[in-house]
């Protein structure tokens, strides 16, 4: 069985701390230290994991941001990726081959996770949606200690 896990981007980007950057993969362009955690559960638990960006969609790890950005799923006068858009990422980028996807995240994040995928008929787990913040993060960090992706929610 082969697990995707899709971590959320994060508001809090490399350019914040080093203004004279210029493009970064992916894995080092979100700094918050819940995309952090979120990339070690994806790291340990995943097959392979993606990041969902706003702006650029479903990217690989290692996709080069070619700079800093401010595109927000919460903010449609941002300019997010649409719906449609991520359909299609999903069947050109073959990640729709997946038995399964782990979307971590909030319960936005969790929504858009599964309109993705729901073409596809690929089963979309969301294990830590609908905790608090505080609750979210010591689930994922209960999940490292166990060594358990605590899917079972």
């Amino acid at each position: 069985m082969s697990t995707l896990v899709i971590v959320p981007c994060g508001r809090h980007k490399a350019w914040d701390k080093h203004p004279d950057l210029l493009s970064v993969v992916a894995k080092d362009a979100y700094i918050s230290p819940t995309f952090r955690l979120n990339r070690a559960y994806a790291e340990t638990f995943g097959d392979a994991w993606m990041v969902l960006s706003a702006k650029y969609g479903f990217i690989p790890p290692d996709f080069v941001i070619p700079g800093p950005y401010n595109v927000t799923f919460k903010d449609r006068s941002t300019g997010p990726i649409e719906i449609a858009v991520l359909h299609d990422q999903i069947r050109s980028q073959r990640i729709n081959r997946v038995d399964a996807v782990i979307a971590l995240g909030g319960k936005d994040y969790r929504s858009i996770v599964e309109s993705a995928f729901l073409p596809s008929g690929t089963t979309v787990v969301a294990p830590f949606v609908g905790l608090s913040i505080g609750k979210y993060l010591q689930a994922v960090k209960r999940s490292l200690a166990d060594h358990d992706p605590h899917l079972d929610r």
